[in-house]
């Protein structure tokens, strides 16, 4: 994985054989086209996913991959996220199957959780918008939210926190929770929000670790946690819990209380949360 305003500056190493996939909400944005082309004109297969139809991204690629999420007016992109994530699984699912690196037993328990997604994500937002307005109610005011996920939480905790500060306007840091002594600890005190992704995985017991030298500095922590997880109730002040389902899969649930959570925050502090200031839905330069 390469950043596309990066990766066209250091001579990057792609060409004939190579599949390079350029991921856009919009299929406009300057740095992404400008590194998908780069790509196809050293040999590589380009592979546009975006949500437009027609866009610029689509007339330039070999091959497209649409995410048909419909029309998103907000700056902030949510549906779109979520549809793109599951994209790349559907992608890796082929790619596996092709190359048979994951027996067809697995790929089928994959697909069909992967098709509980839109029935599970209509139930949580039903379950958590009190929680998470309680939540919104007793910290919109803090100057500073940190957010820590480990392995598949990590990007969860980026797009978390990516969300809150560009709707609410409220500094945001995500890191790798087993970092966190390499720096941002040193940031913690009594009035900080700790958002901990802190589903089920081969690591939790490392997340649970983290958990709890964020309390001993005094943080209080809020934590996305599986359906049936009972440690982690133990060392967290807020637990939301997500349905159970293959724990490779759970970013694409423990995103929306994420989101949520951004979202009342934004509104009681009176802002406009499709239209957050300096910001456009497409970039359109470098």
């Amino acid at each position: 994985m390469d950043i596309a305003s990066e990766c066209r500056y250091p001579n990057p190493v792609v060409g004939p054989g190579d599949l390079v996939i350029g991921i856009t909400q919009s299929g406009e944005p300057a740095d992404t086209l400008a590194a998908m082309r780069i790509a196809g004109e050293r040999g590589a297969t380009v592979l546009a996913l975006t949500n437009i139809m027609g866009s610029q991204a689509t007339r330039d690629a070999d091959g497209v991959l649409y995410t048909r999420a419909g029309l998103e007016v907000s700056v902030a992109a949510t549906k779109t996220f979520t549809c793109q994530v599951v994209v790349m699984f559907l992608l890796a699912l082929k790619l596996a199957e092709l190359r048979d690196a994951l027996p067809a037993e697995r790929r089928a328990e994959i697909i069909a959780d992967l098709k509980r997604i839109p029935h599970c994500i209509e139930e949580l937002l039903g379950n958590i918008d009190a929680q998470v307005q309680e939540i919104a109610d007793a910290h919109w005011d803090k100057g500073f939210f940190l957010y820590l996920g480990r392995h598949v939480g990590l990007p969860v905790a980026l797009e978390g926190a990516l969300k809150l500060k560009e709707i609410s306007y409220i500094s945001t840091d995500a890191y790798a929770a087993g970092e966190m002594k390499h720096g941002p600890i040193a940031l913690l005190d009594e009035s900080t929000p700790v958002v901990c992704i802190a589903t089920d995985s081969p690591i939790l017991d490392k997340v649970v670790s983290n958990v709890q030298e964020v309390r001993a500095r005094g943080a209080h922590v809020i934590a996305i946690a599986s359906e049936g997880n009972i440690e982690i109730g133990e060392h967290a002040e807020q637990v939301i819990r997500i349905p159970a389902m293959d724990w490779m899969l759970q970013p694409l649930l423990a995103v929306i209380p994420l989101q949520l959570l951004a979202y009342r925050i934004a509104r009681l502090r009176g802002l406009n949360v499709d239209q957050p200031r300096n910001l456009a839905k497409t970039v359109t330069v470098e």
